[in-house]
């Protein structure tokens, strides 16, 4: 995560941009059947064009086979900031991928793509995720049926995840129209774009391996997530309370956010700069530095209670690079770089080597040896480790690799992985992660060594669920104990004599085992200090634990402290419990919907 400290925005007139987007009631209009015939597409459109029209019916054609795109759409470059991006990085990012090559299988009105998560390309900035979309029949289709998927793009070796919309024609002998695509929203503090266009398409229909099981593990993936309900229903089910204040910093920075109360998830709005986005289920959203917290913590946690004593193990002992070796790494465990406290580094203030220009050179590399030779090399040595807090992503990815390396010495686990067979087999799977969130981003070579630090990709669903398991569920799955209890009671703030290390001068923040903790003592008014653990990623992602068991997340991306501060969200989440007292209170039972 970097947090705003110096990043400087620029101005967007999105007052002038919303002018461009089409009214509701033109949308179909636009994206009619002569229009996706001819491949016409000169404007962004009102993204209700995406949607069936009120006289739609079920899909008379089916599709199961493979779908191919290609070609170039327009593109409008709303924000750009030097800070983070290199020469050539906004023309590449103004390109799409010419690889698109997508299995689809058809369950009802459902389609559901053979793969979920970004996929690894040939295109040097992006790469490619749909999410499950919709089919259905128009009258005005003329024996067409036609389809709806959500995408994304997102950023190569990065996590800028940029939303869109795809939708097409298509007949079950094979026959589509051009696909019409448009990205009008993302999650992205340094790059931010509008894109339209018609795309080529070819429809190969013809079976699709694993088919059942991809229908049953869709509609199990259905059936499994949180009750959802309009954010405004808190004030129904919680009389008291005022919904409004739960959407903190601006409007136009949200990709997603909302409340976690008594098991149901109520979610806040889904807003593009053209209209509401389609379908808020599918709407793929950013980790950035969450997974320090959803990835590294949880996989150091789970892993020390299968096999306590694995978090004190030295890092030299595990790390196969020569800079990890010698003198200046002695002493420097597992914990002290889920801490960010090796002892390492340049500067002490707060997110200064973060910050550093020098850091392209450990995320813009594709290779795992490259990265792991700046972990180990690219700060001297000034602390004993333990004893002070300095911010490293490099840090985490070193975790990361040395816990593959543990792992794989324990007999029995030579050939396992430290998220497929660790992480994601016991904790983020039997919690009910979406698949999206099944595929982390890796460096691009042989070892393909998970990025531990940032990453992972997830919908509202996964949010909201991993901060239910975190807070309400303490940490349990179907009530057992899956992580280390004395490693997952300090970073939740739950040991008074723990709080973890001081974050730089903010003397009111912590940082413990990947997690952060901030008093809001003042703000509440409580009689003594009231530590909130929460996740934090780059650009604006929150994600708070309240100890009365309710949870908060906010998705947003430009870097702006209204955007971050959960004070409000704490004082109004107060109404549904206690906050200020030590131990967790019940809260009250919503009515009944």
């Amino acid at each position: 995560m970097k947090p705003p400290s110096s990043n400087r925005l620029l101005p967007i007139a999105f007052a002038a941009l919303a002018l461009l987007a089409v009214a509701s009631a033109d949308a179909r209009d636009l994206l009619d059947r002569d229009a996706l015939l001819s491949g016409r597409y000169r404007q962004p459109v009102d993204l209700s064009a995406y949607t069936p029209t009120p006289d739609a019916q079920p899909a008379t054609q089916r599709f199961e086979g493979r779908l191919r795109l290609r070609g170039q759409p327009g593109t409008r470059t709303l924000l750009a900031l030097d800070d983070f991006l290199g020469a050539g990085d906004v023309a590449q990012a103004r390109t799409l991928p010419q690889d698109f090559d997508l299995a689809f299988v058809q369950d009802g009105d459902t389609l559901i793509p053979a793969r979920r998560g970004p996929q690894p390309g040939n295109h040097p900035w992006w790469e490619f995720a749909v999410e499950p979309g919709r089919v259905w029949d128009e009258p005005g289709d003329g024996g067409y049926s036609r389809a709806a998927i959500p995408f994304a793009l997102v950023q190569r070796n990065a996590n800028c995840t940029h939303n869109g919309m795809l939708t097409f024609l298509f007949r079950g002998d094979g026959a589509v129209s051009h696909a019409a695509m448009q990205v009008s929203s993302e999650t992205c503090h340094y790059l931010q774009l509008d894109i339209w266009g018609m795309l080529k398409a070819e429809y190969r229909p013809g079976p699709v391996a694993a088919r059942d099981a991809l229908v049953a593990g869709h509609r199990r993936d259905v059936a499994a997530r949180l009750p959802v309900r309009p954010l405004s229903a808190l004030a129904q089910d919680h009389p008291g309370i005022d919904p409004a204040r739960f959407a903190i910093g601006a409007a136009r920075a949200r990709s997603a956010y909302g409340v976690v109360a008594n098991g149901i998830h109520y979610r806040g709005d889904c807003h593009t700069r053209h209209g509401a986005y389609p379908d808020c289920d599918a709407l793929l959203l950013p980790s950035y530095s969450v997974a320090k917290s959803a990835v590294a913590g949880l996989a150091l946690m789970r892993l020390e209670r299968l096999h306590p004593g694995i978090a004190t193990q030295p890092v030299a002992a595990h790390a196969r690079a020569s800079g990890c070796q010698g003198e200046r790494w002695r002493g420097v465990t597992f914990l002290h770089l889920l801490d960010m406290a090796s002892g390492h580094y340049d500067s002490p203030a707060y997110m200064a080597d973060e910050d550093d220009a020098r850091v392209r050179d450990f995320f813009d590399p594709d290779s795992h040896a490259q990265r792991l030779a700046f972990a180990c090399e690219a700060y001297p040595r000034h602390d004993a480790p333990g004893t002070r807090w300095v911010y490293h992503t490099s840090d985490t990815y070193l975790l990361g690799t040395v816990l593959q390396d543990a792992l794989r010495r324990i007999p029995g686990r030579e050939r396992d992985d430290v998220f497929d067979d660790v992480l994601w087999a016991d904790v983020l799977g039997p919690l009910g992660l979406s698949p999206v969130a099944r595929a982390t981003r890796r460096s691009h070579d042989e070892a393909r060594q998970p990025f531990f630090g940032w990453g992972l990709t997830l919908l509202g669903d996964d949010f909201a669920r991993l901060a239910r398991f975190l807070g309400e569920q303490r940490g349990r799955i179907d009530g057992r104990d899956v992580l280390d209890p004395a490693l997952f009671d300090a970073a939740m703030q739950r040991d008074p004599a723990r709080r973890g290390l001081q974050v730089a001068t903010l003397d009111r923040f912590r940082y413990q085992h990947g997690f952060w903790a901030r008093d809001l003592q003042a703000e509440l008014g409580c009689a003594r200090p009231a530590w909130i653990p929460f996740m934090s990623g780059f650009g604006g992602i929150t994600v708070a634990m309240f100890p009365n068991g309710v949870a908060w997340y906010n998705v947003a991306d430009d870097a702006q402290l209204a955007s971050i501060d959960f004070a409000a969200p704490a004082r109004e989440a107060v109404k549904l419990g206690a906050i200020c007292s030590a131990e967790p209170v019940e809260m009250t039972e919503p009515k009944t919907p």
